[in-house]
Parts: structure tokens; C-alpha cells; sequence
């Protein structure tokens, strides 16, 4: 919104996969996850055996999510840092520096990616790092349920709550082998009550264009790992029916 220099994309652009005569090197897969079904068509005309698939997408289930859709590819999961939100004249409002996480198995990608000016971490540690995100956005979907931006986090209330809520998750995380502690928490629940009142989130955008929510792969897979686990997670309990519903319906 405040101008600077144009993004330019090198052709070709393509906008039917059907035009696609050559299988590539490297995907980069930027769907959500509710999109994935929508992408087949295209990950089938551009992997094969050689293909590595980046798969950019929230959730710590890129590679269960992906690989039935290019099964003699490589998938390799990242995680994006990239604070944005689409405005209403078309423009991308960005808030702060965009950042990538990888695991070290992913260097090749991530040195490709350095090399065209992305900023990426590359960690040895993936599983605490994904894991950390999902903490991360699972708060963040409360917002699609309240309908509110980040301003709600200064509530005392919703700060008890979020608070709970996280600690249910850092159990499943630590069960599923995440490296992470009460600190982790502190942390994600300052970022959001330091952010300014309007940020919003990714889930929230979509519950108010209408658009299915990703609820299943960030806050449902905390639920169905808890229940794999044998762990408490009663706040799960109820929200996830709620984002559901509030994604699928009926009603």
C-alpha cells in the first residue's frame, strides 16, 4: 500500500496444466491445504521421480498431506513466516520480513531460495519448529471463531483461555516429539497481545470470504494426536467441532 519497487514473475505463466509438456526439477507448492484437491492436476503434469515438491503450508502434516498426490516425487515440508494481508483494492499489506523454515534435508531447496533473496532458516530440529507454528496458529484460529482481530488478546479472559488452550497443545507437541516448554507459550501469547489491535489471521480472512477453513490440519490434528496419545484435551474438544461447523456447515 505504500508503493515501492513492482514484483515482476518471469514467464511463462501457465494457467492450465494441460498447456505443462515437460516434467520440472522443483515445485513449490503454495495451496492450502483445503486447496490440495484443486492442485492435483498440476502436481501430476509437473513431478515425476525427479521432482522435488516444497510444500509451503500450515499444519506439521505436509508430507502425509502431499506425497499420495506426487508418490515418486521428494516432498520436503516448509514452514512461512510471512505476516500478510490481502487489501480490498488487490493490494498485499505486509507486515513485517517474510522468513522460511526448512529442515536440513530441504538445503538444496532452501539454497535455491536464497539465492533469488528469501530469507530462510534452515534447522536441524524441524519437528519443534513446525510444531512451534502450529502452537502459533492454533491461538490465531480463535480469531475466526470470535470474529475479531489480535486486539481480543488484551483481554484477560481470552489470555486465560489461550493460555489453557496452549498448554494443551504443548502436551500433543512434546508427545510427538517437539522440543518445546512453558517459555513457548509466554512467548506466542506476548507476540499476540504485542501486536497492533488489527492484525488478523489467515483462517479468520477465509471465515469472512466464506472460504473453507484450514481448522482440520491446525487445530484437529492437536485433537487427533491427543486422542493417539492417550492425553486430555477438552478445550480441543469443543473447538474444534466449532471451526468445523463454522467451515463446512450445514447451517
Amino acid at each position: 500500500p505504500d508503493g515501492g519497487d513492482p514484483i515482476i514473475v518471469p514467464g511463462p505463466v501457465h494457467t492450465d496444466p494441460h498447456t505443462i509438456t515437460a516434467r520440472v526439477d522443483v515445485v513449490f507448492l503454495t495451496v492450502k491445504a483445503t486447496q490440495l484437491d484443486e492442485a492435483r492436476h498440476w502436481l501430476a503434469v509437473l513431478c515425476d521421480a525427479s521432482t522435488v515438491v516444497c510444500v509451503l503450508q500450515n499444519g506439521v502434516e505436509h508430507t502425509e498431506l502431499v506425497q499420495p498426490y506426487c508418490p515418486l516425487s521428494q516432498v520436503v515440508p516448509a514452514l512461512s513466516w510471512s505476516p500478510a494481508e490481502r487489501l480490498a483494492d488487490g493490494g498485499v499489506r505486509l507486515r513485517s520480513q517474510p522468513e522460511l523454515t526448512m529442515p536440513a534435508s530441504a538445503v538444496v531447496v532452501a539454497d535455491l531460495l536464497q539465492s533469488a533473496g528469501c530469507v530462510v532458516n534452515v534447522v536441524e530440529d524441524f519437528t519443534t519448529a513446525a510444531w512451534r507454528k502450529l502452537m502459533f496458529n492454533v491461538a490465531g484460529a480463535l480469531m475466526a471463531l470470535t470474529g475479531r482481530r489480535s486486539g481480543m488478546f488484551r483481554r484477560d479472559a481470552i489470555i486465560i483461555l489461550t493460555r489453557a488452550y496452549l498448554v494443551e497443545c504443548l502436551g500433543v507437541a512434546r508427545a510427538e516429539g517437539a522440543r518445546l516448554g512453558d517459555e513457548d507459550i509466554a512467548q506466542i501469547i506476548d507476540q499476540y497481545r504485542e501486536y497492533p489491535p488489527d492484525v488478523t489471521s489467515s483462517i479468520r480472512t477465509d471465515r469472512e470470504a466464506g472460504r473453507p477453513l484450514e481448522w482440520d490440519i491446525i487445530n484437529g490434528v492437536v485433537l487427533r494426536k491427543a486422542r493417539e496419545h492417550g492425553l486430555p484435551a477438552p478445550i480441543s474438544e469443543i473447538v474444534v467441532p466449532l471451526l468445523a461447523v463454522a467451515s463446512d456447515g450445514p447451517g
